[in-house]
């Protein structure tokens, strides 16, 4: 059922849309023929005339139909053709007024309908200029009839249908403006929500402090890669990584201080890390780093050439200068082990690169 819908109506969610406004446009309008039908069936309106007014109504609301599935429409500023089709629909009504006579006090709720369907797609500019042309058309309609037939028309009535329809347009106006404005706080709203999520989502896998990934949403990615390896055959490395004395520069110094040394010292550490790798602050003055698809010896280097790089750090704030160093534990993980033991492994060899006189790195066997 989708697929001769998709070749009816286009995958295009958007062309899909202005598809099936249109398409009921063009149902409005066949209904309406079949009530100008009924109208001929009855002697009220002449036969001809309506069926010349049938065939063009159904033929221009076709063209505004294939016009937008032919994707001719985008070439225009306003693609869904809404301005035009309602000014078509419009002047449609005009001409069954001016032929149904006595009957004509029908047109008056398809006008009605041709208005509601425009408050909820047209935009308030395009509501007033369709107030003033019909405003304007079925006046001079109004004022043709009674002027060719007074006996049909009698002016004194003609002078009611265009009040009621002097009222019912600007009226129409004014209640699209009210929705487009409606829309447009809606879009507002959708949008702020859309942004505190994405605020709240960043706050849960980010650490405050650093903007590291904070140890949670570490976790959960040392799983992903644990699981992405057991199917790939691949390893991966993880790495402790703790600041060395970081406890005195605090006492020496202030919390602020300390603050600053563990931004600096992420933000290094960021940057000597490769786009694939993961780098976490796992706790206090401890971070973690995850090397996807790498081997010991290897990240053994790059991780040594980090610790370099932190040494070389001198990092000022409220007029303190302090440098530190970092101790660092590597364990490539093996075939069947569990996270958490790769991670044990890596933090008893941070605890062994501590022992052996810190600023080193020492890998786990």
């Amino acid at each position: 059922m989708s697929r001769p819908l998709d070749v009816l109506l286009t995958t295009d969610p958007v062309q899909r849309l202005r598809l099936v406004q249109t398409g009921l446009a063009l149902v409005l309008l066949a209904a309406a023929v079949l009530a100008m039908q009924y109208f001929v069936w009855t002697g009220v309106a002449p036969a001809a005339a309506v069926r010349w007014w049938s065939l063009l109504t159904l033929a221009g609301m076709s063209i505004f139909w294939l016009l937008i599935r032919s994707g001719v429409s985008r070439r225009w500023g306003e693609p869904s053709l809404t301005l035009p089709q309602m000014l078509f629909a419009l002047t449609s009504a005009a001409v069954a007024y001016a032929l149904l006579g006595a009957g004509r006090g029908a047109v008056f709720p398809v006008v009605m309908v041709v208005l509601m369907f425009g408050m909820f797609v047209a935009t308030p500019r395009q509501m007033r200029w369709v107030s003033v042309y019909a405003v304007l058309l079925f006046g001079a309609v109004m004022g043709a009839c009674a002027a060719r037939n007074p006996r049909e028309y009698p002016v004194v009535i003609e002078v009611g249908h265009f009040l009621l329809v002097a009222t019912m347009m600007p009226a129409a106006s004014l209640l699209a403006a009210r929705l487009a404005d409606m829309r447009r706080r809606a879009r507002v709203q959708r949008a702020e929500l859309a942004q505190a999520l994405a605020r709240l989502r960043e706050q849960s896998t980010r650490d405050e402090l650093t903007g590291l990934v904070n140890r949670r949403h570490m976790q959960e990615l040392m799983d992903q890669e644990h699981q992405r390896c057991i199917r790939s055959g691949q390893t991966f490395c993880l790495a402790m990584l703790d600041i060395d004395t970081f406890k005195p520069v605090n006492e020496a110094h202030g919390y602020a201080v300390g603050d600053a040394v563990l931004r600096a010292v992420a933000q290094e550490a960021q940057r000597q890390v490769r786009t694939s790798d993961a780098l976490a602050r796992w706790a206090g003055a401890s971070f973690a780093l995850m090397l996807p698809d790498t081997r010991a010896a290897l990240a053994r280097g790059g991780l040594e050439r980090l610790l370099q790089r932190v040494a070389a750090l001198r990092i000022l704030h409220g007029g303190a200068t302090v440098a530190v160093t970092m101790s660092c534990g590597l364990a490539e993980h093996h075939a069947g082990e569990a996270v958490a033991a790769t991670l044990e492994r890596a933090e008893a060899a941070l605890a062994e690169a501590k022992a052996q006189g810190r600023n080193r790195v020492v890998a786990a066997p």
